[in-house]
């Protein structure tokens, strides 16, 4: 909320204003050590190889790439990145306990059409000496990627904007997402709410709902980030920006009978628009990395 280039407002008049000291507006947090990095990064590339890993078996795999580590220290990095194997078990999702969970609506649904359905789902980005969030919400029908944003934290914010987002060019009769806590916040569910439309929260035993957006975060990874080996944020936002909209418009996939998702999603559905992501977001992002991991 700071504008360090205020023309009126000095940061110390700004940090008064909101409450807090300047002091506290310069510290800076003590980010992941470089080992824990690595094995961040390790983890990310063996999950996207094999996401029915969960902390066991990725403890294991990291053991016979000679990392001595324990399973709680795997278990946390995990956590931390937003990853679970996936597979059929109880408590898969990292719920917040006062938020209300929605019944799953998809049982023996037939996606037929482009805004049917459409889904949303988080990844882990990385980047040289730290790290981001990537959110994305796509059309189950056309595999269209309608809006995607990037963020430091877990925080719903980003999750928040990418929805505003996405409905700003159209809106879907079902929501789809799985229990977290971005997913489940009152902020995220009240505008979907608002514009009546039906929300849906995978359950126990429906581990595979969210497929689609798994394979896109596998085409990301090997066809975009894991290439790139990005040197900051804004790197990360400009090679994601390019690769959504090559993505979008010139991959052809199979499914869709070598069809891209725009020929798919369009041919039902006009006007709609590339996603994108303010520049004042972009900012506070890049802000945010160089303050935790510069």
């Amino acid at each position: 909320m700071i504008e360090t280039d205020h023309s009126q407002l000095s940061i110390r008049r700004q940090c008064e204003l909101l409450g807090f000291t300047r002091s506290g507006y310069y510290y800076r947090p003590k980010g992941e050590s470089d080992l824990n990095l690595t094995l961040m990064n390790l983890i990310d590339e063996q999950y996207t190889r094999t996401p029915f890993y969960g902390s066991p078996k990725m403890t294991i795999w990291l053991k016979g790439q000679g990392y001595d580590v324990n399973h709680k220290r795997v278990e946390r990095l995990m956590r931390k990145m937003g990853l679970q194997a996936i597979y059929p078990k109880p408590f898969t999702s990292r719920k917040n306990p006062d938020h209300k969970i929605y019944p799953y609506l998809l049982s023996g649904v037939e996606v037929v059409y482009p805004d049917q359905v459409w889904s949303a789902d988080i990844t882990y980005i990385r980047v040289r000496g730290g790290f981001l969030y990537l959110v994305a919400i796509m059309d189950w029908y056309s595999r269209f990627v309608v809006s995607w944003q990037l963020s430091n934290t877990l925080e719903s914010c980003f999750c928040v904007e990418a929805l505003e987002i996405a409905l700003r060019q159209s809106q879907p009769e079902i929501f789809n997402t799985d229990q977290g806590a971005q997913f489940t916040s009152g902020k995220f569910v009240s505008i979907l709410e608002g514009q009546q439309i039906k929300i849906s929260m995978d359950g126990r035993g429906r581990a595979m709902d969210n497929i689609f957006v798994e394979r896109l975060w596998r085409s990301v990874k090997y066809e975009e980030v894991y290439l790139k080996d990005y040197q900051t944020p804004l790197e990360a936002y400009r090679g994601l920006k390019g690769y959504f909209a090559f993505y979008n418009s010139e991959r052809f996939h199979q499914s869709l009978d070598y069809r891209t998702p725009q020929e798919v999603y369009r041919s039902d559905i006009e006007g709609c628009r590339q996603p994108s992501i303010s520049d004042k977001t972009l900012t506070k992002i890049h802000l945010n990395f160089t303050k935790n991991w510069s």
